[in-house]
């Protein structure tokens, strides 16, 4: 025989086991700063010969011997791993970024940095919040693929 609270015992118990449901998070940007926008216009044609791809990052270190950049490994689905040197380390630990899907540009020409190659640039938001510089890389869904082209 069942006692009389045992539907609410068991009631609260199915409360306690289900998960709280999460409050969006309040983000105060009262005190961001941001650049202008430019004032000249870029046309169409030159827009478009920029080429700007979804990449996974295969690895990420830092590079010896310098404070701000990062080495990242990217797959870019070419099959060829690209690498891109990035001055980011003062607001990403590498192996946070590892597996992370996120936006370059791929055609710019290649540029030596600390006697590596790179290949690209990755693409990140820069603000300022209380006169300290703040950056954010741009990151996407991990269901997008690598090389997927964005427009």
């Amino acid at each position: 025989m069942k006692s009389l609270d045992g539907a609410a015992k068991a009631e609260k118990k199915a409360e306690a086991a289900a998960p709280a449901e999460e409050k969006p998070e309040v983000i105060d940007f009262s005190k961001v700063e941001i650049e202008p926008l430019f004032a000249d216009c870029v046309d169409f044609e030159t827009f478009s010969k920029s080429d700007f791809r979804a990449v996974k990052v295969k690895n990420c270190v830092a590079v010896k011997k310098s404070k701000k950049l990062l080495q990242f490994t990217l797959d870019d689905g070419t099959g060829v791993d690209r690498t891109i040197l990035s001055g980011i380390h003062a607001y990403y630990e590498p192996e946070e970024l590892i597996g992370k899907t996120l936006i370059a540009i791929t055609n710019l020409p290649p540029r030596a940095m600390m006697g590596v190659e790179s290949n690209g640039m990755l693409l990140s938001a820069v603000h300022t919040e209380e006169g300290e510089e703040k950056l954010h890389l741009l990151m996407v869904d991990n269901h997008i693929p690598a090389g997927a082209k964005l427009y």
